[in-house]
């Protein structure tokens, strides 16, 4: 048997390859689900009149589901198993989806809230337990192998949402070729001349509305539908999460986590990070189509987040274990943080061609940041580690906070409100090289 057949065969020979490939799935639809909403912020402020602080409550919506949904995906997942869980994530997330089809006809901005809001509930619930199922699925020798396998379509999921949603949903834009946008708005970057001779049309005569989203998610949520039948159609190992211990033990282990101060800096800089890449995401679009000296449309601006930004995003992630084999995690990360910090600051004190080359690449040092702080924040922690990882994935609820902080600040001049992410990575930079060493209690 070869090494790549290994690493999902266990000790007594059963193969779970087949439960792998179903179980990746779900890392590619849940990185298209979060990428696909960085084109509907755009969208509801041209199709429901929105400002920008109030299209930033789409991600608060959706972010705000990990910490209402956190702890009840946690308690499902130690009390019925992995296939239990990951199959009631996966009915959410397709009700959330074909909500969106009452949703268009009721056309309030609350209904589009209200589906985006069941959809990542799901999310949750495959998120928490994803993850450590692909740790049973073969050899434990492999388990962290078989993770970073399945986060590699993660990225994919993360390039092809604004793809995808940005030609579906503002196809009306342009009848060009999308390769050939995205070519002429890169030609466009570089030179700082709009060479295209497709006219961006203003707001008004673009008769927005909101039937666009029905075929994004009425398609992924037939996927995901198609997905929940293989589950069942399959022979997944029903394994039951160690839960031994009295939740007494579980307190003891939660309240001397505060003690550990690189987990503590850890939670506040897993905050600082998600809050950092949403708000970023979620106005992308208005900062790139803002720039009117460069003449780029919406649909444009979209391609360029999911091939520009995103396929960085994914350079980064699929290079950035061998990086940390030569350069110590903390220094990675904090090196990386002090890029992305001049980075926002060229965005926030420029809107043209400079300031978008700037937003582009900050995806790129932002790709090892959200594994790396995890990974930093929970090291030398040992028994407790469960405990720490579910208190990080609650983390992730700074998304809902920042899009609507960035949307008031920058309501006149979208690039001041690239300050917040700004503040965010300059935090992250001083977790990565001070923060982040192992500091324990001395009675632990």
């Amino acid at each position: 048997m070869t090494d790549s057949k290994s690493i999902f065969v266990t000790s007594d020979g059963k193969n779970y390859r087949l439960p792998f490939i179903l179980i990746t799935c779900l890392f590619l639809l849940w990185g298209f689900a979060h990428s696909l909403l960085d084109v509907l912020n755009k969208h509801f402020q041209d199709a429901l009149n929105l400002t920008k602080a109030q299209s930033g409550l789409v991600q608060a919506s959706a972010y705000g589901a990990y910490f209402l949904m956190a702890l009840p995906a946690g308690f499902a997942a130690r009390k019925y198993g992995y296939k239990k869980g990951v199959l009631f994530g996966l009915i959410l997330f397709a009700i959330g989806c074909f909500w969106f089809v009452p949703a268009v006809s009721i056309d309030k901005f609350w209904a589009f809230l209200f589906g985006l809001l069941i959809i990542f509930g799901g999310l949750t619930f495959l998120e928490t337990v994803a993850n450590p199922y692909t740790t049973v699925l073969g050899d434990p020798k492999y388990a962290a192998s078989r993770i970073n396998l399945a986060q590699t379509f993660n990225a994919l999921g993360w390039i092809l949402g604004p793809l995808i949603g940005s030609l579906l949903i503002f196809k009306s834009e342009s009848t060009d070729n999308p390769f050939l946008s995205f070519g002429k708005t890169i030609r466009t970057l570089f030179t700082g001349v709009n060479e295209s001779v497709v006219p961006v049309l203003p707001t008004a005569d673009k008769a927005v509305d909101n039937t666009a989203l029905i075929i994004p998610y009425v398609g992924l949520g037939i996927v995901v539908l198609l997905v929940i039948v293989l589950f069942f159609l399959s022979m997944l190992p029903e394994v039951t999460p160690d839960s031994s211990g009295s939740d007494s033990n579980v307190e003891e282990g939660q309240q001397s986590l505060i003690k550990s101060k690189h987990f503590v800096y850890g939670v506040i800089a897993q905050f600082l990070y998600v809050a950092a890449q949403t708000g970023i995401g979620s106005f992308f679009v208005n900062y790139v189509v803002e720039a009117e000296s460069l003449g780029i449309s919406e649909m444009q601006a979209g391609i360029l987040l999911g091939l520009g930004g995103m396929g960085l995003f994914a350079v980064g992630r699929f290079s950035g274990s061998s990086l940390m084999k030569i350069i110590k995690p903390g220094r990675l990360l904090g090196s990386f943080a002090a890029v992305n910090t001049l980075l926002m600051l060229v965005v926030a004190t420029r809107h043209d061609n400079i300031g978008i080359i700037a937003l582009i690449l900050s995806y790129l040092f932002m790709s090892i940041m959200f594994p790396s702080i995890f990974a930093l924040s929970i090291k030398g922690l040992g028994k407790k580690t469960k405990e720490a990882s579910s208190v990080l994935v609650m983390t992730i609820v700074g998304g809902a906070i920042c899009p609507s902080l960035m949307g008031a600040i920058g309501a006149s001049n979208m690039n001041v409100g690239f300050i917040v992410p700004m503040i965010c990575f300059l935090y992250i930079f001083f977790f990565g090289f001070v923060g982040s060493k192992e500091k324990h209690a001395a009675n632990q």
